[in-house]
């Protein structure tokens, strides 16, 4: 079922988190395949930010894999010992880079990308399983609100997959 988000007009992210998070929680109550959830996560926060580019890359043998996502076309495969995500992945908290090309290692999927946050998501016994990117083509455009909401998200997202990593 189609829902209409109702995102506050305001600049203040903390208040925009606090009214979609809720919203997110309710598309994704109820659903089980993980395609699905994570495409209207990833439309969800595109449609409240304008972020340049939001999705997930999923944990597959011995790499991160691109998966659903809304933006330009992206990287498909990532090493857990390479960029943003690689590093998110690898040392298993979120990390915020306000100037992507000061951050040793990025990957420049593309050009326009100027920050970005990457939140790890964990299954039901604490693996790692997938990431939550976010990427914005504005400097320093991300804080300590975009950390609180989106790590808010990605443990919504946990209860997804079930303890081997697979969807629920």
């Amino acid at each position: 079922m189609a829902e209409t988000l109702i995102i506050p007009q305001t600049q203040d992210r903390a208040a925009v988190y606090d009214s979609l998070v809720p919203q997110i929680e309710a598309l994704l109550m109820g659903e089980t395949d993980l395609v699905a959830n994570l495409a209207n996560v990833a439309a969800a926060l595109k449609e409240a930010f304008g972020f340049f580019w939001v999705g997930f890359y999923l944990k597959k043998e011995d790499q991160l894999v691109l998966g659903p996502f809304q933006g330009p076309i992206a990287c498909t495969r990532i090493a857990f010992d390479k960029g943003v995500c690689g590093a998110a992945y690898t040392r298993r908290e979120t990390i915020l880079v306000p100037d992507v090309d000061a951050f040793p290692g990025h990957i420049a999927c593309s050009s326009a990308s100027k920050s970005e946050v990457v939140v790890p998501i964990f299954d039901q016994s604490g693996i790692v399983v997938a990431v939550l990117d976010v990427d914005s083509d504005q400097l320093n455009d991300f804080n300590e609100a975009d950390v609180t909401g989106l790590e808010a998200v990605g443990r919504m997202l946990s209860s997804t997959f079930n303890r081997s990593g697979e969807p629920v």
